[in-house]
């Protein structure tokens, strides 16, 4: 219809606000008899109160030592809102990681949820802390109520059940309240701690609202608001930040269970990815039949993938963060698979093979491959309880040097490319060795430098081991036999009292155990054909 036609109709456009113009294609019922019958007959939501989670205790103890951090202070932790794909599309969502840790939730249950701590007097809070923790979010909405078929983002009738306050509540071990209730939660006595007011703490950039609700509150009641400090305001909130983040540094029994679990089902996904290997050879994107193939374990036996998949072959493989993979595999590449599935708990493995895509090795593929397994495996002897992070990373380049300088690649030698005015042997590996691992496939990332890269190892850690060389095919500073080739070999590492254990240790890791590995695979795959 042109304007005149709806005009004509009875439908002023002009006066339908844009943001409800996205329901116009539902042509919903909004009749008063359409409302009485669509909430009538309806059985009763189950009154099954659930089991307490194996996470509850875990998440309990974590709460705990954040209170002993931030006395008298409120904590609010977001959850974090949906965020938009297209129109009126939604990503899954997924709650920010410090929420997860402190709650115990995954999956997708509590978007524009929070965590407050509210603060009370030293010692009477929960498990003995300094405040007493509240899980605010928005309960299932009644089958007797609009929202029920009305609202495409939290009504039932759209996106399914979600748990109740109560449900909630008994999972977790943790109050909970209506996110009506929200707002008073986060604004109420807001002020300074010498005129009786609270001051506050808050996990920025994760929910905007939450953010301007917390600004208001500070705006309004400062002594000079119009000289308000921002600086000093936003250097509390990032100390909270960098608390959660350093909280996850060690992980309890729970977390390296969920982590095994994560690596348990990447080893298998990875084993999908050798078995559609000849089909990816006779495709023109054969990059992304192996992104598929990886993808659908993720989702079969977790909650998503952990990062975007690398699937890079040939020259793509020397690109770091190769994640188009629109490329064609070709009988004599490499395949480099850089891909983790993320758990239902949220946590990933992170998980790098580099694999012959026709099964076998070419001489001067498996000399590099070998050369960055021997770094790996030095990074991994250096991994011991009492040294630092930062010498996995000196352990295993310096193994990459010696061979750089072996096969003529170094202009200087070992000693002073691995010097700090050096590092030349870095232009064919520019990545750092290792990250910690966990909920976030980079985690721990707002740690403090002197616990992250200078800090000590220690029982607990989960971290990677990661070394990798690469050849560009524009590399005129090396022989043409190595341009276009890049390797990389990442395991998952778990810190015990022991030593190093490698959670990812399924997985093939000599040239020969690839080789046959994928052989047998295939000749698996043949015999059931």
């Amino acid at each position: 219809m042109n304007d005149a036609e709806t005009a004509q109709n009875g439908i002023n456009t002009a006066s339908q606000p844009l943001e409800e113009r996205v329901n116009n294609r539902s042509q919903r019922p909004s009749s008063e008899a359409f409302k009485a019958f669509m909430a009538a007959n309806w059985a009763p939501a189950p009154q099954v109160t659930p089991a307490r989670d194996a996470v509850a205790d875990h998440a309990a103890r974590r709460r705990r030592v954040i209170s002993g951090k931030f006395k008298g202070e409120r904590l609010v932790v977001p959850a974090g809102p949906l965020k938009v794909r297209s129109n009126d599309c939604d990503y899954r969502f997924r709650p920010h990681s410090g929420f997860a840790h402190l709650t115990g939730l995954g999956l997708d249950h509590e978007p524009d949820a929070a965590l407050i701590f509210e603060p009370v007097e030293e010692g009477t809070g929960d498990d003995g802390g300094n405040h007493r923790a509240t899980l605010y979010f928005r309960p299932l909405a009644g089958r007797d109520t609009e929202q029920f078929y009305a609202d495409a983002r939290s009504g039932e009738f759209w996106i399914g059940p979600r748990p109740t306050l109560a449900e909630f509540e008994a999972r977790l071990g943790l109050p909970t309240a209506h996110i009506d209730e929200l707002e008073m939660a986060i604004t109420k006595n807001v002020g300074a701690p010498e005129i009786g007011g609270v001051s506050i703490r808050l996990v920025r950039k994760v929910d905007e609202n939450i953010d301007a609700l917390v600004d208001t509150a500070r705006y309004n009641t400062a002594k000079d608001p119009d000289n308000l400090d921002l600086g000093v305001l936003d250097a509390l909130d990032e100390k909270l930040s960098e608390a959660l983040s350093e909280l996850r540094l060690i992980k309890d029994a729970w977390e390296v269970e969920q982590m095994r679990t994560a690596v348990g089902a990447t080893v298998e996904g990875f084993t999908e990815v050798v078995k559609v290997l000849p089909r990816a050879l006779t495709h023109v994107r054969g990059e992304r039949v192996v992104e598929g193939a990886f993808f659908a374990r993720a989702r079969e036996e977790g909650n998503d993938l952990g990062y975007d998949t690398i699937a890079a072959s040939g020259n793509n493989a020397t690109v770091l963060h190769w994640t188009r993979n629109t490329g064609k595999i070709h009988a004599g590449d490499l395949l480099l698979l850089d891909a983790g599935v993320e758990a239902d708990s949220l946590y990933t493995a992170d998980i790098t093979r580099t694999l012959p895509a026709n099964g076998t090795f070419s001489e001067v593929q498996r000399k590099i491959y070998e050369a960055v397994l021997d770094a790996a495996d030095a990074g991994f002897a250096a991994a011991q309880i009492g040294t630092r992070f930062r010498d996995i990373h000196k352990a295993a380049t310096t193994v990459l040097a010696e061979r750089l300088a072996e096969w003529g690649l170094l202009p200087v030698s070992v000693e002073e490319a691995i010097s700090e005015d050096g590092q030349q042997h870095r232009r064919w590996m520019p990545h750092g060795t290792s990250h910690h691992l966990g909920l976030d496939v980079h985690d721990c990332a707002q740690a403090k430098r002197e616990l992250y890269l200078d800090g000590v190892l220690a029982e607990g850690m989960v971290f990677t081991i990661e070394p990798g060389l690469y050849f560009k095919e524009e590399d005129l500073g090396i022989p043409e036999e190595y341009r276009g080739i890049g390797v990389r070999i990442e395991d998952d590492i778990l810190m015990t009292a022991e030593g190093p254990v490698n959670l990812s240790a399924a997985l093939p890791r000599t040239a020969g155990d690839v080789e046959a590995w994928m052989a047998g695979i295939w000749q698996e795959a043949d015999g059931h054909a």
